[in-house]
């Protein structure tokens, strides 16, 4: 994981723990049947890397389609992909900044077609359909939780016992709900022993990218303190958990 990767060249220990994960959902010949000719969209808008990973076959190496995508993680897929990205984001790395490039604007009249994952924020299409744009949205991915077992919950207790883990990273909301999800408010601990994992969750700083995550984790009920990095860039997330160290530690 890239960003295990840059924390780790920074001296941190990382522990992964993929509680989300993502599986394909439609094969290119259910897509160009939903979907039908591309060259009839103004714009063709990927939502994340993910949908560049599932939903970038699609476009049938056609390069003359007018790409956008939602942040730089996203642009960079589309570019080693081998296309062009002309929309995206000159601030703020998400929906709203988007939104807010010149050429979305004013789409009244124009086709966008969508390409994301399932249970997504629905801004977007919501926000285009308003402004008169015809929009069609293509799953080409879904989320679903992972599943954990007793040993491996007991393990990441003990992780937390042995004061292993002081940072919790969550990436997007989904992610933090999910993770909240192992260890709900008022559940007792495993067994006779063992640690309230949920105590451990509160105990420890949560580094999220932005006042969305934040908003959206403590109205889950989440108390514990939250480090707010820029976006979900990996440099930006590095960024704020350094800051944050700066300024425990004195240096």
């Amino acid at each position: 994981m890239p960003l295990c990767r840059l924390l780790e060249s920074y001296g941190a220990t990382t522990l992964r723990l993929g509680v989300i994960e993502i599986k394909p959902l439609k094969d290119r010949r259910v897509l160009t049947e939903q979907v039908g000719v591309l060259e009839k969209f103004d714009v063709i808008l990927f939502t994340s890397a993910n949908a560049v990973r599932f939903g970038v076959s699609f476009l049938d190496q056609k390069r003359d389609l007018t790409l956008a995508a939602v942040g730089p993680a996203t642009s960079r897929a589309l570019n080693q992909a081998g296309y062009r990205v002309a929309i995206q984001p000159g601030e703020s790395f998400d929906s709203e900044g988007l939104l807010s490039h010149p050429r979305l604007e004013r789409v009244a009249g124009h086709r966008i077609l969508i390409i994301k994952g399932t249970h997504g924020r629905d801004l977007l299409q919501q926000e285009l359909t308003r402004r008169g744009a015809t929009v069609i949205c293509a799953e080409v991915y879904e989320r679903v939780p992972a599943i954990f077992s007793a040993a491996a919950l007991e393990a990441l207790q003990e992780r937390f016992a042995s004061r292993e883990i002081q940072v919790i990273t969550a990436t997007s909301l989904e992610i933090g709900a999910a993770l909240l999800k192992l260890a709900p408010l008022g559940v007792a601990p495993l067994g006779p022993g063992s640690l309230d994992l949920r105590s451990e969750f509160e105990r420890a700083h949560w580094l999220v990218p932005g006042e969305r995550v934040a908003s959206g984790l403590r109205e889950l009920g989440l108390k514990a303190p939250l480090l707010q990095a820029d976006s979900a860039e990996d440099q930006d997330l590095a960024a704020a958990l350094i800051r944050w160290r700066s300024s425990v530690s004195g240096a």
